[in-house]
């Protein structure tokens, strides 16, 4: 009789199947118990927060939307989607080099190298220590985990790590929160599928407001947050 193997999901793209390992996988690499530390950084929205600029869920709908669409958020899936097909070191030194501000490189280059830190010790792969989406991107490529579903997975942890400021410092109701991050998750699924293909040369930026407000948060006198 033939070993069991793992269960796998049609896909209706072409692409291989996914199996239940691969999404597991992600599951996990994207819970909040995996040790990138994601809850410690707001990405400058405490500084919107504290400047009354973001007060409720439409407030923080309206924040998070053009920095997934327009910001970090559409260049890190770009960035993910390039280590995943080609060079990860070409990947990396532009994602520091986009970084807005010290607190941003910061965030994006401890989350990538606790992340690597993690995943090496548990999957036998070499991941040197990339910024975070870059290390993202080659782990996926190594495991031959599929590109549009871990994009998806990046993207709805990122948007879901900024409602968790907006509960803790707004504050937003558990409800509310877990309501936005479903309302965002159609997005994240098309920012996946538009950066698929990895091109360097769309990387852009133009969420001007939150790149400031993370400036503007390594001056900020009270915080609770690290960026």
């Amino acid at each position: 009789m033939a070993a069991p193997t793992a269960t796998t999901i049609p896909t209706s793209t072409g692409r291989s199947p996914m199996t239940t390992d691969a999404t597991l996988t992600l599951a996990q690499w994207f819970s909040p118990a995996y040790p990138v530390g994601a809850f410690a950084y707001s990405h400058g929205l405490e500084t919107a927060i504290e400047g009354g600029l973001v007060h409720d869920a439409e407030s923080l709908r309206a924040w998070i939307t053009p920095v997934l669409t327009h910001g970090s958020g559409r260049n890190d899936a770009l960035f993910l989607a390039a280590a995943f097909h080609g060079d990860p070191a070409q990947a990396d030194d532009l994602c520091r080099a986009f970084a807005s501000s010290a607190e941003r490189v910061m965030e994006t280059t401890q989350q990538g190298a606790a992340f690597a830190a993690t995943t090496r010790a548990i999957w036998p792969i070499d991941l040197p220590d990339y910024a975070y989406p870059v290390a993202v991107g080659r782990a996926a490529h190594l495991l031959d985990l599929p590109l549009e579903l871990t994009t998806q997975y990046y993207l709805q942890a990122f948007a879901s790590t900024l409602v968790s400021v907006g509960i803790r410092l707004i504050p937003l109701g558990q409800t509310q929160g877990h309501a936005l991050i479903h309302a965002l998750s159609p997005l994240c699924k098309t920012i996946a599928t538009d950066t698929a293909q990895g091109d360097l040369d769309a990387l852009s930026g133009t969420a001007f407001l939150a790149d400031i407000h993370a400036m503007q948060h390594e001056t900020l006198y009270s915080r609770t947050f690290r960026t």
